[in-house]
């Protein structure tokens, strides 16, 4: 071949990777632009929502405390009902918005000072009516001299809730759950660490990494026994990292699960 065909053949193909790449970052823009506008969606929509469901469940626990009137036995069931499912649907979007906000880069950490283990109490007593209910069992186990955090009390304390929520949630009647709190050594430095655990159905190694996806369900059929927005894990997963931490699980299908996350210590008191 003649060098000069060589050369422009060269300074064509030279030209096709230029517009290809331009074409891609056209693209990745356009998507970025697409996802930034559902993000925003999602964030609106779900502030937009938490108003009305706050008013209905308000209304609901009037009837049910009798303010405007006395009810009958199946009234007060029906009102139960309504506050009860106002309730899993206001949880439900409170972790859409927070999700959200997550993806928009929006959640902002506010550190202090304190000791997990009444965040740990707080969570496990007002977890009891649902434990009694479903027939389950729960400890919770302290080691002596754990020390304190420096975190966002608000968010260990959802981390800490959902693991729980989701540990009675999977586990049958008759069975146990538990929350273990202890000190260990990461890369030299001292963290605390929470094991929430359960005698539940379990969850395949397969399924280990698909647990903490965005949106993802190890069950995604509609007859599936436990129904949620999918983002719980991958929003626990968040907050511990914002906060200097690390969250993973040990499970085998039909063996329960264990999900452990640490955080970095404060100074001893």
């Amino acid at each position: 071949m003649h060098p000069v065909d060589s050369t422009t053949t060269a300074e064509h193909r030279v030209l096709q990777l230029e517009e290809a790449l331009n074409e891609a970052a056209q693209i990745n823009a356009e998507l970025q632009s697409r996802d930034a506008l559902k993000t925003q969606f999602l964030a609106n929509i779900s502030h937009d929502l938490r108003t009305p469901l706050t008013a209905i469940i308000t209304h609901a626990e009037i009837l049910r405390d009798g303010i405007l009137g006395p009810l009958s036995d199946k009234q007060r069931d029906s009102v139960a009902s309504i506050i009860s499912g106002g309730r899993q649907l206001l949880e439900a979007v409170g972790e859409i918005l927070t999700y959200a906000r997550g993806a928009a880069n929006q959640l902002t950490v506010s550190p202090s000072e304190f000791h997990i283990t009444a965040v740990v109490a707080q969570v496990a007593a007002l977890n009891e009516p649902l434990v009694a209910k479903k027939g389950l069992s729960l400890s919770v186990d302290v080691t002596p001299g754990v020390p304190s955090l420096v975190a966002d009390r608000e968010q260990v304390t959802h981390v800490v809730s959902n693991l729980l929520g989701n540990a009675i949630a999977f586990t049958p009647a008759g069975g146990r759950v538990w929350v273990t709190v202890s000190t260990t050594s990461e890369i030299g430095a001292q963290h605390v660490q929470v094991e929430v655990g359960d005698t539940g159905i379990g969850i395949a190694p397969e399924h280990h990494d698909l647990v903490f996806r965005e949106f993802a369900q190890v069950d995604p059929s509609p007859s599936r026994r436990h129904h949620g927005t999918g983002l719980g894990l991958t929003i626990a997963r968040r907050l511990v990292e914002l906060n200097g931490g690390r969250i993973w699980l040990e499970s085998r299908l039909g063996e329960g699960s264990r999900f452990y996350f640490i955080l970095p210590a404060g100074d001893p008191r």
